[in-house]
């Protein structure tokens, strides 16, 4: 008798979530401009944890609360009035986030990840961390999810191409019944599996962003395997293990 294999599904929007059950499942929150990029690479780089939460207002408060720590985030792509810092990976090198916490509010990211209930566990991927987080989800054995935070709600080509590429290395081990998981691979595939930034630079975000001239964020953000850990919420933070998973 065959063993039977866990289920692996993509969720394109922040609006389909309640379509999906959740419950006892891993869920992978991916906002590849920019929100689950920064996190990776800050806690990567040192980073104690990171603090994701809803609002602007809150994110003052708690970094107000919270000795050593960095308020950070972006409405619109830009960096939200009252906020030290932007959503960025590159503002966060070793030597300037080490030991620190970041208390980070995004636009579209961290709303997804407030939004997940009952899963098994909560962990954030990236092209940043795209082999460790593959490996790791191989070896839990259970039904995931992968959670495109999209843009406000409306689908887009990054996340989603995204969680082609981690369908596309999990295929084997899972039970695939989900279109969107389908058209997440093919999308992938038919980005050739490499050159990422280019097949996205016609994308709304892309666009978008560079406007603001953050067209190197972008590039660095579709780098596979620069930052190779496994972050996951823990409480009301996302942290990484000492061995860099979880």
């Amino acid at each position: 008798m065959n063993e039977e294999k866990p289920v692996l599904e993509v969720c394109l929007s922040p609006a389909l979530l309640h379509l999906y059950n959740t419950k006892g499942a891993i869920v992978v929150i991916i906002d590849i401009f920019r929100a689950t990029s920064t996190i990776t690479a800050a806690l990567h780089n040192g980073a104690r944890c990171v603090i994701p939460v809803a609002s602007v207002q809150d994110c003052i408060a708690i970094g107000e609360r919270i000795p050593d720590s960095l308020t950070a985030g972006e409405r619109d792509g830009k960096v939200a009035e009252g906020l030290q810092h932007g959503n960025s990976p590159l503002e966060y090198p070793a030597e300037f986030i080490k030991n620190k916490a970041l208390v980070l509010t995004t636009t579209n990211g961290t709303r997804l990840l407030h939004m997940v209930k009952d899963a098994d566990r909560i962990v954030i991927g990236s092209f940043l961390n795209l082999t460790a987080l593959s490996n790791w989800l191989l070896a839990q054995n259970k039904n995931v999810l992968l959670g495109c935070a999209s843009w406000k709600d409306k689908f887009n080509l990054e996340d989603t191409l995204f969680a082609g590429a981690v369908v596309h290395r999990l295929q084997h081990a899972y039970e695939i019944n989900c279109d969107a998981a389908r058209a997440a691979k093919h999308l992938y595939n038919s980005s050739g599996g490499k050159n990422f930034i280019e097949f996205l630079k016609d994308s709304s975000h892309y666009r978008r962003l560079s406007a603001f001239g953050l067209q190197h964020d972008m590039e660095y953000c579709v780098t596979p395997d620069l930052h190779p850990v496994v972050p996951h919420l823990a409480g009301d933070e996302i942290v990484i293990s000492d061995t860099g998973s979880v």
